[in-house]
């Protein structure tokens, strides 16, 4: 019988494609009106912001392969120009019921609730526009800029993101040519202006660009505005740095920075109701084709939703704030290093604190016994309490090393402040390695103590953040198990210096062997199932695109192993493919936190082994970044993992299930339990901080009632 080619096109998805379908997910939760009406804002405002960027990045990159002449197939089979207008498609149908979610659910449902959002300045009452006209004399005239075009004056540069109003105007008492002006939305000031309250005693609120609009014939004094409409463009902001021939990676990141504000105009989005002699304008001067312009009913980027999202006076249209809980191992425990030296210690944010990460750091910048910090650094906080403590460490007289992370997305920036802050203090920082952005999480204490030098070391699978460590769901171990702490003083010897060790104990690192050491974990299971033992891999993580990774997942799931797939973001495997994929399941978890942990469990015949780890299973992951998979030993923490990973393929309320017609569907909820796994989460961490003593006793799952059947 002839042998499978796992790496046929009809087997694969396209990621970009897939990307789109995730952000359709988390639409979903916008249209969800089992949600809370807020909450419904919060999701609707991320699905906008996500499109951003993604336009930014990675239609982008496929726009500059095309104008490259690259015509290489993806994994799916489909060739740049081919996926982009796939992409053009579905976004177009994203951005539709953006907008009908917006106008038909969320806006008169806002109304109900007590908040107005005035959708044109012609409909407030006598009231409203006195104040109206008032708060733009007073606040906004004095800010904005009006730009003609003519014979002298050429077409602005306009900003990458930036809300701009485009008007026609023409001559007062001339019947000549209209010109184009245009106007931009400052950003320094609200989008969204309250107003005095509306017929009923309702809230009422409008937008920066109606008080412009309305007020537009102020900024022409001789002209008649003809008209005037809002516009937005998205600018390729993929940064390409040429880092063999860049002599300072810093100063090219810098000079890198400025020029995305100016990239090729690659989306522009428009009222629907434009002119169409000033969107003849615009198309023009963008170089914009047909297709790349987005015509829209409703307001122009909807990410001003997280500003409703914050109006105070609606706390009962939002899920309730959670407090992170207390690490039961260190409730009791003000020596972090004495708590470590018992046990290993599980941490799992924003269920737990991620003040312990933070302690750590803290506490060795002051410790006297200890000798050296060192620490990756991707994303940071914008008041880092972690950039402070190490910089207090180096002038406590501490070696301290940092790798801060030059090339860390749309954080280069913030990054490149926080590294000369940091140098200025006395710590040795290492920009990033050329050819390679380290994203793995580690942070090594080096102590002298009675019976010698210990190590102490923290391991994670999210950014050193204290901010996202309140949104984003990421676990991490601290230990001082002798092996590992080896390896972290390779890692950082190899980043600093690039001596890679002869051996490594505990720790796999890509783009050394990581993915060497997938591959054969996972084919260890396909030679198991081929013998009758216990075979199974249960994988979390954010991102599935490698194609070597699914063909051996493929061949594992043809052998008989059990594969079951928690996957948030990007999943090129397909479900349910005859001989191929039939035993593999995938699911998708969008809730209130984000999903970024990356988890690993091996069945080995009965051997069950366990990760967690920085990496994706994605080729950017596995061969162009540093990253750091660490195993779980102890029996404790062994059974921690086991317990995220079950509640999680428990959940029925915020789940989506792969289908073999390559569709997300929520979980059929008829006669089974109801869980959603981030609550179940919240609950326990609650009730272990009441009875620390006995965690195990906390983790009996008692599911809800079944739901009805339908």
């Amino acid at each position: 019988m002839a042998a499978i080619d796992y790496t046929k096109p009809e087997y694969y998805t396209n990621r970009e494609l897939s990307w789109l379908d995730f952000n359709m997910r988390i639409l979903g939760e916008a249209r969800d009106k089992a949600n809370p009406l807020f909450e419904r804002l919060k999701f609707l405002s991320i699905t906008a912001s996500n499109l951003d960027e993604f336009f930014m990045i990675r239609v982008a990159s496929l726009k500059d392969m095309v104008h490259a002449r690259y015509t290489k197939p993806d994994i799916a089979g489909l060739k740049p120009e081919e996926q982009l207008n796939l992409i053009q498609e579905k976004a177009h149908h994203l951005v539709g019921l953006q907008y009908s979610t917006y106008n038909r659910s969320l806006l008169p449902a806002l109304k109900q609730a007590g908040l107005e959002l005035v959708t044109a300045h012609e409909d407030m009452s006598e009231e409203q526009k006195a104040f109206a006209d008032q708060y733009f004399e007073e606040n906004v005239y004095p800010v904005l800029t009006p730009m003609a075009m003519d014979s002298s004056r050429p077409f602005p540069l306009i900003r990458n993101k930036s809300l701009n109003i485009g008007a026609l105007i023409s001559k007062k008492g001339e019947k000549g040519k209209a010109e184009f002006a245009t106007v931009q939305v400052p950003g320094v000031l609200p989008r969204v202006i309250e107003l005095p309250a509306g017929k009923e005693g309702t809230r009422a609120g409008i937008l920066l660009e109606e008080l412009i609009e309305r007020n537009i014939d102020q900024l022409f004094l001789n002209y008649d505005v003809v008209c005037a409409h809002p516009y937005r463009i998205i600018r390729n902001a993929d940064l390409t740095i040429d880092e063999d021939d860049a002599a300072d990676l810093l100063m090219e990141i810098q000079k890198q920075l400025k020029k995305r504000q100016w990239g090729e105009v690659i989306r522009l989005e428009v009222e629907d109701k434009i002119d169409q002699k000033l969107l003849k304008i615009l198309k023009k001067e963008f170089d914009i084709k047909p297709e790349d312009i987005y015509s829209i009913s409703g307001p122009l980027d909807l990410t001003f939703l997280m500003k409703v999202y914050g109006v105070e006076g609606f706390e009962h249209l939002k899920t309730p704030p959670y407090t992170p809980q207390p690490v039961p191992a260190l409730e009791n425990e003000t020596d972090i290093f004495a708590a470590v030296r018992k046990k290993d210690i599980f941490l799992h944010h924003p269920y737990e604190t991620f003040d312990p990460v933070v302690n750590f750091v803290r506490q060795a910048a002051r410790d006297p016994q200890v000798l050296a910090i060192k620490q990756t650094l991707y994303r940071v906080s914008g008041h880092s309490p972690i950039v402070a403590a190490l910089a207090q460490a180096a002038e406590n007289g501490k070696q301290v090393s940092v790798l801060v992370e030059l090339k860390a997305r749309f954080d280069e920036e913030n990054n490149i402040i926080w590294a000369k802050m940091l140098e200025k203090a006395g710590c040795h920082v290492i920009y990033g390695l050329v050819g390679l952005k380290t994203h793995s999480k580690i942070t090594l204490v080096v102590r002298r103590e009675e019976d010698g030098i210990r190590r102490y070391v923290h391991l994670g699978t999210g950014n050193y953040n204290d901010s996202t460590a309140k949104l984003y769901t990421d676990c991490g171990i601290m230990t001082c198990q002798e092996a590992i702490g080896e390896d972290a003083t390779a890692v950082f010897n190899m980043l600093s210096g690039y001596s890679e060790p002869r051996r490594w104990n505990r720790l796999s690192l890509a783009p050394i062997w990581l993915r060497d050491k997938f591959l054969s974990l996972i084919r260890r299971e396909a030679d198991h199932a081929r013998e009758g033992q216990p075979a199974r891999i249960i994988a979390k993580m954010n991102s599935l695109c490698d194609q070597e990774v699914i063909a051996a997942l493929y061949e594992a799931s043809a052998a008989g192993v059990k594969i079951d797939l928690i996957i948030r973001g990007i999943c090129c495997l397909k479900v349910g493919i005859p001989k191929v994929s039939e035993n593999i399941t995938v699911r998708s978890i969008v809730g209130t936190f984000l999903e970024h942990a990356r988890m690993f469990y091996f069945q080995n015949g009965g051997q069950e082994e366990y990760y967690m780890g920085s990496a994706d299973w994605m080729p950017r992951n596995l061969d162009k970044r540093v990253e750091i998979l660490f195993p779980v030993e102890d029996e404790d923490l062994k059974k921690e993992v086991r317990h995220i990973l079950e509640i999680q393929l428990a959940d029925t309320l915020k789940a989506h299930e792969l289908k073999a017609d390559n569709g997300y569907e929520k979980i059929d909820k008829r006669g089974k339990a109801l869980l959603c796994a981030q609550e179940y989460f919240c609950e326990e961490a609650r009730q272990r901080a009441r009875k620390p003593a006995d965690p195990a006793a906390t983790r009996v799952f008692i599911p809800a009632e079944p739901a009805e059947e339908e």
